[in-house]
Parts: C-alpha cells; sequence; structure tokens
C-alpha cells in the first residue's frame, strides 16, 4: 500500500542554516512576539546584511525566527555589525508596512547605552550636528559637515568613574552611525571604536538598550535588551547593576 506523500506546508524554500547552530540560537534571543512584530537582541559581531566576503548574517537566520507564520520576518532598520541589542522585525507585510511608517517618520524611540572614555563635564545635553558620508582610501566612514544632513541626539550620563563615563543617547534621527560620530564630537568616543577616536583592542561597548513603539492605538510595544558580556565589566564600574531583560505590550 503506498503512503500518501507528506504536504510541505512551508510555500518558500528554506535557505541552509549555518552549521553552528546560530539560527536557533538567535531564536532564543527574542525580547517581544506579537502576529505583526518580533524585537530580538541582536549579538554583537553579527551584521544584518551578507557581505563580500560571506560569513553569517542577520537575513541568512530569517527563516528561524517564523515561529509558525507563513512568511519570514523581514528587517525594519538596521544596527551596525558590532552594537548589540534591540532589532525590530516585521512579521508579514502588514507588519512592515507598519514598522517602516514609525521608523521613517521618527516616531520609534530608541535609547542606546555606551560606555565612553572622556567623560562629559556636563551631566546631560543635546548635539545637533549634520553628517555626511566621506570616501576614504579605505572605505568610508561618517563625519560631522556643515552639507550634511540634519542629525540630533539628546544624552544623559547614568553613572562616571576613571575618566570614563556610562552613557544614555537617544538619537532623534537617524542616520547612519549617528550614535558613534555625536559621541565623539562631544570628546567622548564610545570604547572600541576606532573609526571614531576610541580606544583600541577592545570590543565596541554599544548597546541599543531599548526600543519603544507606539505600533497599535490601545498599546505601546516597549523592549528592553540587556548589556552583551563584553561590556559587564566595564558597566559595573561605572556603577550599573544588571537585571533581567524586560519586555511589554505584548502576547
Amino acid at each position: 500500500m503506498n503512503r500518501p506523500r507528506a504536504r510541505r506546508l512551508d510555500p518558500e524554500p528554506r535557505r541552509a542554516v549555518q552549521p553552528n547552530g546560530e539560527a536557533e540560537a538567535l531564536a532564543a534571543r527574542v525580547l517581544y512576539r506579537d502576529p505583526m512584530v518580533l524585537i530580538i537582541d541582536k549579538p554583537a559581531g553579527l551584521p544584518v546584511h551578507g557581505g563580500p566576503g560571506g560569513g553569517p548574517n542577520l537575513e541568512d537566520m530569517l527563516d528561524g525566527l517564523r515561529f509558525g507564520a507563513r512568511d519570514r520576518p523581514g528587517l525594519a532598520h538596521r544596527l551596525d555589525r558590532d552594537t548589540a541589542g534591540c532589532l525590530a522585525l516585521g512579521r508579514g507585510p502588514k507588519g512592515l508596512k507598519r514598522l517602516g511608517r514609525l521608523f521613517r517618520e521618527g516616531l520609534a524611540e530608541k535609547t542606546y547605552w555606551a560606555c565612553v572614555e572622556g567623560a562629559p563635564e556636563d551631566d546631560s545635553g543635546r548635539i545637533e550636528a549634520p553628517l555626511a558620508k566621506i570616501a576614504e582610501r579605505s572605505g568610508w566612514r561618517m563625519a560631522v559637515r556643515l552639507d550634511g544632513k540634519p542629525a540630533a541626539t539628546e544624552w544623559r550620563v547614568l553613572g562616571r568613574a576613571r575618566n570614563r563615563a556610562w552613557v544614555a543617547f537617544m538619537p532623534e534621527t537617524g542616520r547612519t552611525h549617528q550614535v558613534r560620530v555625536h559621541a565623539a564630537a562631544i570628546g567622548s568616543p564610545i570604547l572600541g571604536d576606532v573609526a571614531y577616536g576610541g580606544q583600541a583592542g577592545l570590543p565596541l561597548h554599544l548597546l541599543a538598550r531599548s526600543l519603544v513603539l507606539p505600533l497599535y492605538q490601545s498599546r505601546t510595544i516597549k523592549a528592553e535588551a540587556p548589556p552583551p558580556p563584553h561590556m559587564a565589566d566595564t558597566l559595573k564600574m561605572l556603577g550599573y547593576s544588571q537585571p533581567p531583560a524586560t519586555a511589554s505590550g505584548g502576547g
């Protein structure tokens, strides 16, 4: 007797999963999930897009974040390769469209934590410094330029010790490398950020700490990511006591 062949429920071919299990590990880093959006704690060192050199990247792992949904989730914004923390993904076209509007219109509230050297003299401030991409022999970087695109960032010192500081940065615009360049512009480059004057020999001490999304009329989504291991000792020295990661607004 011939048995009926199993019907494939997944309408899209799956991409190959990296053999060392990055996709499975990524699924365990979900901070928030509902039918329209995921917020994950992106690990430092994982690029969101593939590059010419190959290697693991977030886009190739998105099948592992379906959680039974028909559509693969899609990137609503991006984080730099070496930045850890909150990253929003849209689940299906409707979720991506809604998230895209929030980020495009500046309605998504983002808070970054950074460990910087050269602690600011003031406890808080606001920097308005336009940014432009500058071509260099080795590639490119962002720089403060009068002819650049407008960029503004609020900042607040959360802790200090030994000429270093733990600073919260709240960007009002979403320019490439904005927090990194603005931190350097106030004389406080981020630890490990060699491209913008930070101390060499360390990983980048930058965390996308929280993301607030007014996605629904009835509630606002908020997620927080814990500091990555490479920031833990520095933050402890600066007065941080780590609670568990939290998320709210969903089901």
